[in-house]
C-alpha cells in the first residue's frame, strides 16, 4: 500500500519518510489470517464518519464478542448491540466511507479497518469493504477492563447538543487519559485512531479550543496526513465509568513551533483542535470498564 500525498508530507516534515515506506507493508488489502482471531473476540469499535455538510465524527459502537464478524477476506458485517442512534447511521446515507478502529483495552491491541460501508437501516448493520487493514502499536494504551455487560438500567440516553464546553465538559477532558480521532481525505477515505496519556494530556484552553500532544507513534502519520488534506476531524471522550460520551466536531491543525513543544512532556508535535458542534449522549451505554494501569509509554 502507497501514502497519499499529505502522509507524504508529514513524513517528510517529521523526517521519518524512509521508515514508514518500511511500515507501509503492513497494511494490506485483505484480512490477514493473525487479524481473524483477534476481529471476532472485539467488543468495543470506534468508527469515523462524515455526515452531508462535510463535518468528521467519532462514534462509538458495542457489541458482544463477534459483533463484527468476517464474512471473506475483505469484507467484515458490525452488528451493534449499542448507540443504535448514534448519528452515525445518518452519516453513513451521507458518505459511506468509514473508518474502524477494534481496539482491545484490556488487552492493548489495536486494529483499524478503512473502507466503504454498506447499511442494513432495519437491522443496523453495517457491512464493510476494506481497502486499509494494519494493527497498530500498543503505546498509550491505558488497561481497562470490561466489567457489565449487559444490565438493566432504567437510564435512557439523553442527547444534548450545543457548541461550546460547559464546565462539566471541561472538567470531563482534563481528567481523561483516553480519547479517539476521526479524520477524512476526500478522495481515499475515513480512519479512526486512538490517542492516549495521563490525565491532563489534554488541555482545554478555550470553551471552544482544545489542545494535546502528539507522542512518538508509528511514524506513518495517517492522521496528520489527512489533516493536511482536509483539517475537518471528530473526536470521541468516553466515559468509562458511567457509559456517558462527548462527541466532538471541529478542525484541527498541526503545531510544529518547538516553544510550543517544550511546554508539554513527551510531545513531539501539537494538536490545536477549534470545536464547532458538540454532542454528548448521557447514559450512551449500560456497560462500564474497571480501570486497570496506565500505559509504560505514557511520557
Amino acid at each position: 500500500m502507497s501514502f497519499h500525498p499529505g502522509e507524504i508530507q508529514v513524513q517528510k516534515q517529521a523526517g521519518v519518510r524512509e521508515e514508514a515506506q518500511r511500515l507501509s507493508r503492513a497494511i494490506h488489502s485483505v484480512i490477514q489470517p493473525q487479524a481473524q482471531g483477534f476481529i471476532s473476540n472485539q467488543q468495543l469499535a470506534a468508527v469515523s464518519s462524515v455526515d452531508a455538510s462535510g463535518k468528521v465524527w467519532a462514534s462509538l459502537l458495542l457489541g458482544k464478542p463477534g459483533f463484527v464478524s468476517i464474512l471473506n477476506e475483505a469484507t467484515v458485517e458490525i452488528n451493534p448491540t449499542s448507540l443504535t442512534n448514534d448519528l452515525l447511521y445518518k452519516n453513513l446515507k451521507a458518505n459511506p466511507q468509514i473508518g474502524i478502529l477494534l481496539i482491545d483495552l484490556a488487552n492493548r491491541s489495536r486494529l483499524r479497518l478503512n473502507g466503504i460501508a454498506k447499511v442494513q437501516q432495519e437491522q443496523k448493520t453495517i457491512q464493510l469493504e476494506i481497502q486499509e487493514a494494519f494493527f497498530n502499536c500498543p503505546k498509550y494504551i491505558q488497561i481497562r477492563h470490561l466489567e457489565i455487560s449487559e444490565t438493566e438500567s432504567s437510564n435512557q440516553p439523553q442527547i444534548l447538543n450545543k457548541n461550546s464546553l460547559s464546565n462539566s465538559d471541561k472538567t470531563w477532558i482534563s481528567q481523561a487519559d483516553t480519547f479517539f480521532i476521526a479524520s477524512f481525505h476526500p478522495e481515499i477515505g475515513a480512519d479512526a485512531s486512538h490517542r492516549g496519556g495521563n490525565p491532563g494530556f489534554v488541555k482545554v484552553v478555550y470553551d471552544n479550543k482544545l489542545i494535546f500532544p502528539d507522542y512518538v507513534g508509528n511514524n506513518m502519520f495517517q492522521t496528520f496526513g489527512n489533516f493536511a488534506i482536509n483539517p475537518n476531524a471528530g473526536i470521541l471522550f468516553i466515559d468509562f465509568e458511567n457509559g456517558h460520551t462527548l462527541q466532538l466536531a471541529g478542525k484541527a491543525k498541526v503545531i510544529w513551533d518547538a516553544e510550543d513543544i517544550n511546554e508539554i512532556s513527551g510531545a513531539k508535535r501539537l494538536v490545536e483542535f477549534d470545536i464547532e458542534e458538540i454532542v454528548e449522549t448521557r447514559n450512551a451505554t449500560n456497560w462500564c470498564w474497571k480501570f486497570g494501569e496506565y500505559s509504560p509509554a505514557n511520557p
